[in-house]
C-alpha cells in the first residue's frame, strides 16, 4: 500500500534506509525505483517531492556530510596534536564502517553540485574545516619544517591524511584485506606512520 503522509523528508528517509541496507554500494547504486518500491508508490509519484535522483542524492549527501562533521568534531577536543590526528583517523574509520553508504555519500558530495539553499556545499566545507582543525598540529609542524604558509600547508596535510585513511577504509569496506592478521593493529600502525611522518608532537597544543 502507498505510504501515508509521504513528503520530501519522508522520501529522503526512505532513500536513506534503502542505501544503508545495501552497504558500501548503497549510495552509488540508489535508484528511484527502489525508493518508490519502499514507499509503495509509482516512481512518478516521487517527483511530487524530489526533483529526480540527483536531487535525492544531494539531500542524502547533505545529511551524511552534516553527520560526518559532527562525528569528526570530537577529535578536535583539547588533546595533544598527535592524539588529535589519531582520533580523527579513528573517527573517520568508525563512521565509514558503521555507515558505509553514508560515507560514500560524503566522498561524492563535492561532485554532486548543490542544493538551492547551498546546504550541501556548506556541509562539505565544514567537514574540511573540522578535519583541518583536528590536524592543526600536523599543519603547524609541516609549515615550520618547510617554511611555508600554514593555509597552503593545511591543504597538503589534509590531502595526505585523507588519502591514507580513505585508502585503508576503502580497502577494508570492499574486502581488500584477505589475510587474517589483525586490522586494528594495521590501522594503528598507519596512524603512527602519519604521526611520525608529519612530525606531529605528542605534547602541547
Amino acid at each position: 500500500m502507498p505510504r501515508a503522509g509521504l513528503n520530501r523528508a519522508a522520501v529522503v528517509d526512505l532513500a536513506q534506509a534503502v542505501a544503508d541496507e545495501a552497504g558500501p554500494g548503497g549510495f552509488d547504486g540508489l535508484t528511484l525505483a527502489a525508493v518508490a518500491a519502499r514507499a509503495g508508490v509509482a516512481v512518478p509519484s516521487l517527483y511530487k517531492h524530489v526533483d529526480g535522483l540527483v536531487d535525492l542524492r544531494r539531500e542524502l549527501a547533505w545529511r551524511a556530510a552534516t553527520e560526518f562533521a559532527e562525528a569528526l568534531a570530537g577529535s578536535v577536543a583539547v588533546r595533544s596534536p598527535a592524539e588529535a590526528l589519531r582520533a580523527a583517523g579513528r573517527a573517520v574509520r568508525a563512521y565509514a564502517l558503521a555507515y558505509p553508504a553514508r560515507y560514500a555519500a560524503v566522498q561524492a558530495a563535492p561532485s554532486l553540485g548543490d542544493l538551492p539553499d547551498a546546504r550541501l556545499s556548506t556541509a562539505s566545507r565544514r567537514v574540511v574545516v573540522v578535519l583541518t582543525e583536528a590536524l592543526r598540529g600536523a599543519v603547524t609542524a609541516q609549515s615550520a619544517a618547510a617554511g611555508t604558509d600554514t593555509e597552503e600547508t593545511g591543504v597538503h596535510v589534509v590531502r595526505v591524511v585523507r588519502a591514507a585513511i580513505h585508502g585503508f577504509v576503502d580497502l577494508e569496506l570492499h574486502g581488500g584485506f584477505a589475510l587474517p592478521e589483525d586490522l586494528e593493529r594495521s590501522f594503528g600502525l598507519l596512524l603512527e606512520v602519519l604521526v611520525s611522518g608529519l612530525g606531529v608532537a605528542e605534547e602541547g597544543a
